[in-house]
């Protein structure tokens, strides 16, 4: 039994008349005729009663119907299935993101890949960035957002989001009182820092803006989560000097305050490996647009 049964079948079950049927099927009568009695020997029992004036499904042949227009119901579905992901609307997608971005460049992207792109399900891993440009290049997630730069053979990246930096301090420490905090006061604190092995791109900034002013910070506590390193500054363990976006992120006992000077710029970039699948590539188009 080939579709093209099922499909002969059911124009004459919609039609009733062999004729008009042969007439929508685009061929002649005898063949779609002959081509019913060999659907029928082949399944074992009438499909329709036949008289010189009429032709009426049987019993049988109206719950065969039933069944065979389910059958092109699913045929349809999986067409259309096969067809978004052949265009890179449907599949699943693994995305790696540091933490900080979660506070700035990822929930308008996600929010607008689930309205652009419904059928691509994404699954999220909250990673470093050398993890992640690891991983990407092993192929076990599709698509990053670490902190640049990135020089690796076989793997894309693009800025995608620049801000400047600005201080985090415990409520009660002096500097709170003042609009702004010039970097030069942040002489005798102690530190809070992401490691320079897993970021560079956010370490160097920090480090260069305190050399700038005259000194080197005295980073007396390492974190490579940025809700880590807040918390330490909740718990008055020190300061800390963090991307600006990071004030999204409101936690009892912590003060944010801008730095008087213009601070370096510190960016996210997007990473994928070259040759990116359709929907690696939906990506990247919803995220320039929604970050613009």
């Amino acid at each position: 039994m080939e579709l093209r049964h099922l499909r002969y079948f059911v124009a004459v079950a919609e039609e009733l008349h062999f004729g008009r049927a042969a007439e929508r099927l685009h061929m002649a009568q005898p063949p779609l005729s002959q081509q019913i009695r060999q659907l029928e020997t082949e399944i074992g029992f009438d499909l329709f009663r036949r008289t010189k004036r009429s032709v009426q499904l049987t019993e049988a042949g109206q719950l065969f119907l039933d069944q065979v227009r389910v059958i092109f119901a699913q045929v349809d579905r999986a067409i259309e299935i096969g067809r978004q992901a052949s265009r890179g609307e449907l599949g699943q997608m693994v995305v790696g993101f540091v933490g900080s971005a979660a506070y700035n460049v990822l929930p308008p992207i996600l929010q607008a890949m689930r309205t652009q792109v419904p059928g691509v399900v994404l699954e999220l891993r909250e990673l470093t960035t050398v993890q992640q440009l690891q991983w990407v290049a092993e192929g076990n997630i599709d698509v990053g957002f670490v902190r640049p730069p990135v020089d690796l053979p076989g793997i894309e990246s693009e800025v995608i989001f620049q801000e400047s930096l600005m201080v985090a301090l415990p409520e009660c420490h002096p500097l709170c009182q003042g609009e702004t905090v010039a970097v030069r006061s942040l002489l005798h604190e102690p530190f809070i820092q992401f490691p320079r092995v897993l970021a560079p791109g956010l370490y160097d900034p920090i480090i260069s803006l305190c050399q700038q002013a005259g000194f080197s910070p005295n980073v007396v506590q390492e974190a490579i989560q940025m809700q880590t390193i807040v918390s330490l500054v909740a718990a008055e363990m020190g300061v800390a000097i963090v991307p600006a976006s990071l004030q999204n992120l409101q936690r009892k006992g912590v003060v944010y305050k801008p730095l008087a000077e213009v601070t370096p710029l510190v960016a996210i970039a997007l990473v994928w490996r070259q040759f990116p699948s359709l929907a690696v590539q939906h990506f990247v188009e919803v995220a320039r647009t929604a970050i613009d």
